[in-house]
């Protein structure tokens, strides 16, 4: 951010995000916090479970891991020759989460859509369960006990254009450069959540962040220390089977943007420059999945912003791994 003021406050989100503000565990549906130490997690009659042998694993026929497969592409920030202008852009209407910054559907290709430049929150939407939802949508059942937020009624300028929106997930030579990454999701004991954490991952918590391309494709931005590439985006498509009644949620903590469509549909919607922020999509909230039937889910991450760049997974749903899409190849 362009201000200490605001560079502080991400800091701060930061830390209280790597305090383990969100170390969640999806059991049963429920999204349980941890204790401020991280060590425990409450399983599915709110009992308290920390390690345990394999012997009292109610979810040990489970695979220990899931890894996903994806493609993250590199920009240039806005102020260095061949810039692309939304990486490093301070929106108009200040740092926050923007909703509505992309359409509800998926386009032919598979990516997302530009629908404005966001609609600043101003009050979290929530469900029964406290948890952090996206704004109403007719495709998403309303339950008992949802909380509705708050939206600025005009555009906040978290982006530029639809033209340049178009270019984050899709290979534009001369704009971005590409390569396959992979995340890895655990397991945690003696639970049915899968997590992947760049504060525990053993690739990124040694980069004291969610950086899979330091010192590659086009390097790191400069303007931090340590010197880290800060300006990417990064997407993932995955498959499930879909259980009705079983409570399966996928929740998403992180910066910058975010967006996770299911059936080709927005179910989480973090838009903008901010710190880590979270929502959550229980699946059973989407009453035209058929249960036993497989469908994909998408996850679109941009980071933009120098500071921090969190990524975290917690999730439920026994996801499988996909081939991402081609790339490049500029630097194979």
């Amino acid at each position: 951010m362009n201000t200490n003021r605001n560079s502080a406050t991400k800091r701060r989100m930061g830390v209280a995000f790597m305090a383990g503000g969100m170390a969640a565990a999806l059991n049963a549906g429920a999204l349980a916090q941890t204790s401020s130490s991280g060590s425990s997690i409450n399983d599915a009659t709110g009992s308290s479970v920390s390690g345990g042998s394999a012997s009292t694993d109610r979810y040990s026929n489970l695979p220990p891991s899931l890894v996903l497969k994806g493609v993250v592409r590199d920009f240039i920030e806005k102020s260095k020759t061949g810039g692309h202008p939304d990486f490093e852009l301070a929106p108009k209407a200040g740092f926050g989460l923007f909703m509505g910054m992309c359409q509800d559907d998926l386009d032919s290709d598979g990516n997302p859509v530009f629908k404005s430049t966001g609609f600043k929150l101003s009050r979290d939407f929530k469900d029964a369960s406290g948890r952090k939802i996206i704004s109403r949508k007719e495709y998403i059942t309303s339950q008992a006990g949802d909380v509705q937020g708050a939206l600025s009624s005009s555009q906040g300028g978290a982006s530029t254009s639809a033209e340049r929106f178009s270019q984050w997930y899709r290979d534009v030579p001369g704009v971005n450069v590409s390569k396959n990454i992979e995340i890895t999701l655990v397991r945690q004991p003696n639970t049915n959540v899968y997590s992947f954490s760049d504060k525990v991952d053993s690739t990124y918590k040694t980069r004291n962040g969610f950086f899979p391309i330091n010192a590659d494709l086009f390097g790191n931005s400069g303007g931090s220390t340590p010197n880290q590439n800060f300006h990417f985006t990064y997407e993932v498509a995955t498959e499930f089977i879909y259980e009705k009644n079983k409570g399966q949620v996928f929740t998403f903590t992180g910066d910058d943007d975010v967006w996770v469509f299911i059936d080709g549909k927005l179910v989480v919607d973090l838009g903008g420059v901010h710190g880590a922020l979270d929502q959550s999509i229980n699946l059973d909230r989407l009453s035209w999945l058929q249960d036993g039937k497989s469908y994909q889910l998408k996850v679109f991450q941009a980071e933009r912003h120098r500071t921090q760049s969190n990524f975290r997974i917690d999730t439920s749903i026994v996801l499988k791994s996909v081939e991402p899409p081609a790339t490049t190849a500029l630097f194979d």
